[in-house]
């Protein structure tokens, strides 16, 4: 092999070597930012690993939410309509948040609680994220909840 070819092997194995470092640092920090959604039912059925962080979609369950005077910390309970968990956060919550109402926060679960670091409250009374309304559907199915459509009402 003259010099020339083994220079040009060597700085093709040095680019392969480069991407491939380049690849594998991309995937691990996509990886730890991911978060899944689950609902209840799927967390207490035990389909998320004990130390991930994960969105928790559902609703957010009536006469559920509780907060001492004068003090951020929040708990509430979050329910599909098979399982319900107790959720805790510590910061101001949306101003759209409220019992009944569509809610995904992501967080990790803690001794049997979900600790939220980001909660987020559905804008208008259409809107529910993709994942959620499909797992919710399936609840709904289950339970046979009758579905309510929209009235519109024409002038």
């Amino acid at each position: 092999m003259s010099p020339t070819q083994r220079r040009r092997l060597l700085l093709v194995l040095l680019v392969v070597l480069v991407a491939g470092a380049a690849v594998a640092l991309v995937s691990t920090a996509l990886q730890r930012n991911i978060a899944y959604l689950y609902t209840p039912a799927e967390v207490k059925a035990g389909q998320v690993a004990p130390d991930a962080r994960f969105r928790l979609g559902g609703m957010v369950a009536k006469g559920s939410f509780k907060r001492e005077p004068g003090a951020l910390l929040a708990r509430f309970e979050v329910t599909d309509g098979d399982a319900v968990l107790p959720v805790t956060y510590d910061r101001i919550l949306p101003d759209l948040f409220r019992e009944g109402q569509a809610v995904v926060a992501t967080g990790r679960m803690a001794n049997g609680v979900f600790v939220a670091e980001d909660v987020l409250a559905k804008h208008d009374e259409t809107y529910m994220p993709k994942e959620l309304a499909d797992k919710m559907g399936v609840a709904h199915d289950k339970h046979q909840v009758p579905v309510t459509t929209p009235t519109t009402e024409t002038p």
